[in-house]
């Protein structure tokens, strides 16, 4: 089902021309009792007011961004997008539909991202109708199969991706919206498709674990940052001793031997390693 344009006549004209033919009958209707008429002249005037009547069945108006699908008899006949007041064939069935651009928040969906941990995720979809026949031929009811298809999509895009990134390289739910959101308005595009719909934009608007290991996910998160601080200070107090011994060995100032060198680096590691202000021990005594 591919949509196609329908032309439509103007309905202002029609309408002018429709108060005419009803002026011009009932001026014979009122001229025949009279006897200024004939009175054959009757017949046609209350024809053309049927007629008249039955014309206008075949007006519909149309706001901007707004669509007539026309059907004859349950055959689709074709998409009329004009704006105003329009004028299609009075047996025409017409089905409008918005094409405006809409947004809804899904509820928040518990679902398990793909380490198996429980989250609750939410998203907000842009979506706007850019086939209105796919749209009313294709399903029931496209306002709802949207909501449906877009929790199914949320959900299957949710179990893809970890919460949290924890390999170099890896696409997770917290530290990659953008990858994300394109993946989850690729994976709405290919399930909408079929329904005249169009996705402008989809982003997550809501992004937790569950309740009930929020707070042990919450101490492994500040382990893994502990962890992860530690190992920075780590590597650059090495990197700070291993100049301090170079420096020495260069400039000469002092020979340590094997057992000092080993005593200083001890030392330095804890200054620089330290939580707390270290509290230096003065040798006022020889250096051995």
């Amino acid at each position: 089902m591919k949509e196609q344009p329908l032309k439509s006549l103007p309905g202002i004209p029609l309408i002018v021309a429709m108060i005419a033919v009803f002026l011009l009958s009932a001026w014979v209707m009122v001229l025949v009792p009279t006897g200024h008429a004939p009175g054959w002249a009757l017949v046609p005037a209350i024809a053309a007011c049927a007629i008249g009547i039955f014309v206008l069945a075949g007006l519909y108006m149309l706001e901007p961004n707004q669509a007539a699908v026309l059907n004859l008899f349950g055959r689709y006949v074709g998409t009329v997008k004009d704006n105003g007041l329009r004028w299609n064939n009075p047996f025409y069935g017409k089905k409008k539909i918005s094409q405006r651009v809409r947004n809804f928040e899904s509820g928040r969906l518990k679902v398990n991202e793909l380490d198996g941990s429980p989250i609750e995720i939410a998203a907000v979809i842009v979506w706007q109708v850019v086939d209105a026949s796919e749209a009313v031929y294709n399903v029931d009811d496209y306002e709802s199969f949207v909501h449906i298809q877009s929790e199914s999509a949320l959900r299957a895009m949710a179990t893809s991706y970890p919460y949290d990134q924890h390999e170099e390289g890896q696409l997770a739910l917290r530290s990659h919206a953008s990858e994300i959101s394109q993946h989850l308005k690729n994976e709405l595009a290919e399930r909408l498709a079929d329904a005249g719909v169009q996705v402008i934009d989809a982003r997550i608007s809501h992004l937790a674990y569950a309740p009930e290991i929020a707070q042990a996910m919450l101490q492994r998160q500040q382990a893994n940052a502990v962890i992860a601080a530690r190992t920075r200070i780590v590597a650059g107090a090495v990197g700070m001793v291993e100049m301090a011994l170079s420096e020495l060995q260069k400039s000469g100032v002092v020979v340590l031997d094997e057992e000092r060198k080993a005593q200083m680096v001890g030392n330095l590691l804890t200054v620089l390693c330290s939580d707390r202000g270290t509290q230096p021990v003065v040798n006022t005594g020889s250096l051995y």
